[in-house]
Order: structure tokens, then C-alpha cells, then sequence
């Protein structure tokens, strides 16, 4: 692009005279539909009219609120966070893991010799394609295609889905959120299903949403240390369908949403056929994740134009190699799919992320060999595990494996994670009820199990 000569460029730039107004725009745009009612697009309030302040004039005094004046202040006074919304007040915190190269400098050693095995990822990185992609993409400079056009049709190809029942989204993470956006009225008394220990964001979602959740224990889990007891990590189908009883009578409301992870993150069960079969049987949506699908080998995708109350999720985070990019995907009914484009972010998924995500569905025979290798270090971590009489291993079908530790002789769960953390070797412990006293470890290369196998010979 020509450059613009100098005086034009400095006036493009300059700041407004003290007399300027900015325009006032209509507070949202309206548009006729068949009935002949308006349909707000655009529900922003236009910003208000007010004159440039001198340099040295004190700050304008901000219009009154209706909001509480800040506690011990003046009446007047008004802060931002009188207005925050109670639930969100109340929320606790999220807390991510570190992030491998703050973990490599707090112990003083190089971040290439941590063995990461505390998120699922691709131990391997990205596919060259997807590198490729990234390094020759010629459009970083302009935004990304708003419906992931390209990226759309080669999951179609992937998934044997039509493309019209695919959104893509800044992970699947957002994709939980948009539908909590779409079906949940914040503080209406909405309920979700969950079914824990599971994935964490199903419950950070409906908090942020202002949803009740309806948490129904998988196996006892929700009720009892792992692997004690009865536990088995399995779907309680029956505990759901008395909730939705109870709802058809009149006791509670009737749960919009039913979320369930297959494989289950943290523990790698999969829900059965027959028990997705009992979920769809109920008059709600189910959110089936799939993030771990390609591990499994179990793909239910193809039941999603047959089943109106259906949504698949997947993410490229975990067998692609691409979790720094943040980009997941979504089967939808098409009832859904329509209002789902008005309710996302126009340009949610970068350039980077649609490039890479599709070069990598171009990849799939080089991933499937690494997704391959991942699960024979699987099946190897099983049974190397068992050997150590104070780890127990549970069965998975993804590309972790869940493990209690046998509490004793000064052994922990916490001293186990800390123990190896301390060698640079990275997994993930729980504080939640029913995990307190496992790990989940997941794979990695060969190389860096042998590591691990042997640095927990030595505990």
C-alpha cells in the first residue's frame, strides 16, 4: 500500500478539535421480518455527547447511578464494581496450570527438559503442515473468514457431517459457552446436568452463565475417594432420567442441557451406546464432548443429523498438536445452528488457527501415527503402573491415565505430584472431591515414559 504523504498522514492523526462531536448513531439497527415486527440486531447504547476536555480541566464529575454507593464513601460516589452481577461476585476463581516456562525457571532448568504430561497435549507438536501453514499464510494482516469457510468444509470431509451443521469456535471451550449464551437466562433458576468428576469447564460455564447445576456423581465419585468403594466412573443414567421425572410432575425444572464427556476427562471411561441412547431419550439437549475421540476409536458424530437433541464437540488441541491455537469444533442440530451464527463472535477463530487446523485435517495419516504411538504408551503405562503396588491405574480409552495412590508410609497424592514436579516432570492433581487422592498422567513420547517409569520406581 502506498505510503501517505507526510502532512496527510500527521492530519489523519491528530486528535479532534475541542468543538468535535462524535456522531450519534441509532441504539441498534432493525430489521422488517414476515410479520412485520422489528428484530434488534445491534442492542448497543450510542456513546454520549460530551466535549473535549481541556488538558489541565479536572476530570468530569460521572453522571448519577442507581446504582449502591461504595461502602464508607460518599453517596455520589459510584465504582464499577457496584454493578458486577451477585453470582459472578461469588465465583471462585479459576485456576489454570502454570505454564511450562515459568515451571522451567522457577526450578533453574531449561524449558526443553520439562516433561509436560499435566494437559493432554501432543507430545509431538504440531504436523509440518500445519507449520508450513502458519510460516507462508498470507493474509495475517486481514481478518479471518467469520464462518471458517475452508476450515468447514475439510471437517465436513473429516467427519462425514454436512458442513451446515458445523461451527467452529476459539476452542470447544467457547462453543460450552455459546450455548450456555443461547439457552441459559442468567438467575431464571435454568439447570444443566453434570456428571463429575469431569470436565472442569462444564461447571465454570454455568456459574459464569448464572446456571444452577444438578452435579449427579459418576459411579459414587461425586461421593467417595477414587477407586474406593464401588466407584466406577460410570454414567448414574438412572439418577438423570429421576431428575427429569421429578420435572414432569411439577418438583424442579426441567434441566436445558445434560453434559457428558466421552471419553471422560479425568478418568478415560466411555459412555456406553446404550447409555447415550437413555440420554437422548430425554427431553433436553446433550452436549456429548468428544475431545478425545480420535484415541478412542468410538465417533458419534454421524448421530447428529438423526437426533434433534444432539451436539458432538471436538477440539484440534489434543490429538492435532494444536492447543496454543485454540481452535475446537462443534456438530449442531440445524434448529440450533441459526441462531448460533447470530450469537458468536464474528471473527472468533484467527487466521492462524483456521490455516493450521486445516493443514492439519490434511495431515491425518502422520497424526493417526502419533495418536497411534500415544496409545501404546498407554497400554504400556497401564501395565508398568500396576506393578507398583501403590498405584492403581484405571482403564482409559483416551490419551491419559487416571491413577490412585495407595495413601501410606508417608506417600501422598500431593507428594507424588510434588516429587516429580521437582524433577521437572509435570502432571496433574486434584483437589476436587473424589480425586484427592489420584494423578492423571498423560502420555507422552517413549522416551519421556521411560523417565517417568523410572522416577516413580524411586518414590
Amino acid at each position: 500500500m502506498a505510503s501517505l504523504p507526510a502532512s496527510t498522514h500527521a492530519a489523519a492523526f491528530a486528535p479532534p478539535p475541542v468543538w468535535w462531536r462524535p456522531p450519534t448513531a441509532p441504539s441498534r439497527r432493525v430489521y422488517p421480518t414476515t410479520t412485520g415486527a422489528a428484530v434488534g440486531v445491534h442492542r448497543r447504547r450510542a456513546a454520549p455527547v460530551m466535549a473535549a476536555a481541556s488538558p489541565s480541566a479536572p476530570p468530569p464529575t460521572p453522571a448519577s447511578s442507581s446504582a449502591p454507593p461504595a461502602a464508607g464513601g460518599d453517596a455520589d460516589a459510584y465504582t464499577p464494581t457496584n454493578d458486577i452481577r451477585p453470582e459472578l461476585r461469588r465465583l471462585a476463581a479459576y485456576t489454570p496450570i502454570l505454564p511450562h516456562t515459568v515451571v522451567a525457571a522457577s526450578l533453574g532448568i531449561p524449558e526443553e527438559s520439562i516433561i509436560k504430561l499435566d494437559a493432554n497435549e501432543n507430545p509431538y507438536g504440531a504436523s509440518a503442515a500445519a507449520t508450513a501453514a502458519l510460516a507462508t499464510s498470507p493474509y495475517l494482516h486481514v481478518y479471518p473468514d467469520p464462518e471458517s469457510r475452508d476450515l468447514r468444509a475439510a471437517l465436513a470431509a473429516y467427519t462425514g457431517v454436512d458442513a451446515s451443521h458445523i461451527l467452529v469456535g476459539a476452542g470447544a471451550d467457547e462453543l460450552i459457552d455459546l450455548l450456555f449464551r443461547l439457552l441459559v437466562t442468567p438467575g431464571a433458576g435454568d439447570t444443566v446436568i453434570n456428571f463429575p468428576p469431569t470436565f472442569g469447564m462444564y461447571q465454570f460455564d454455568a456459574d459464569v452463565n448464572g446456571a444452577e447445576v444438578i452435579s449427579l456423581g459418576r459411579g459414587g465419585g461425586g461421593r467417595r475417594q477414587c477407586g474406593r468403594g464401588d466407584v466406577d466412573f460410570r454414567v448414574p443414567i438412572e439418577a438423570a432420567e429421576e431428575v427429569f421425572a421429578r420435572a414432569a410432575a411439577g418438583e424442579c425444572a426441567r434441566p436445558k442441557m445434560v453434559f457428558v464427556a466421552s471419553p471422560n476427562n479425568p478418568d478415560g471411561s466411555l459412555l456406553s451406546d446404550a447409555d447415550l441412547e437413555r440420554l437422548l431419550a430425554l427431553p433436553t439437549l446433550v452436549v456429548l464432548d468428544e475431545a478425545y475421540m480420535e484415541f478412542s476409536g468410538v465417533n458419534r458424530a454421524g448421530l447428529v443429523p438423526r437426533h434433534p437433541n444432539l451436539v458432538v464437540l471436538r477440539t484440534f488441541s489434543k490429538w492435532a498438536g494444536l492447543a496454543g491455537l485454540r481452535v475446537g469444533y462443534g456438530l449442531f442440530p440445524l434448529s440450533l445452528m441459526e441462531h448460533l451464527w447470530k450469537c458468536k463472535q464474528p471473527y472468533n477463530v484467527s487466521v492462524a488457527a483456521q490455516a493450521a487446523a486445516t493443514a492439519a485435517l490434511e495431515s491425518v495419516s502422520v497424526l493417526g501415527g502419533q495418536v497411534a504411538a500415544m496409545v501404546a504408551q498407554r497400554e504400556r503405562f497401564f501395565v508398568e503402573a500396576r506393578a507398583l503396588p501403590w498405584l492403581t491405574p484405571y482403564p482409559s480409552a483416551a490419551n491419559y491415565v487416571l491413577c490412585r495412590v495407595a495413601e501410606g508410609e508417608g506417600r501422598t497424592a500431593r507428594g507424588v505430584k510434588e516429587a516429580l514436579f521437582a524433577q521437572g516432570i509435570l502432571v496433574r492433581y486434584y483437589t476436587s472431591p473424589g480425586l484427592s487422592d489420584c494423578i492423571r498422567i498423560s502420555m507422552g513420547t517413549p522416551e519421556q515414559m521411560d523417565k517417568v517409569f523410572a522416577a516413580l520406581a524411586k518414590l
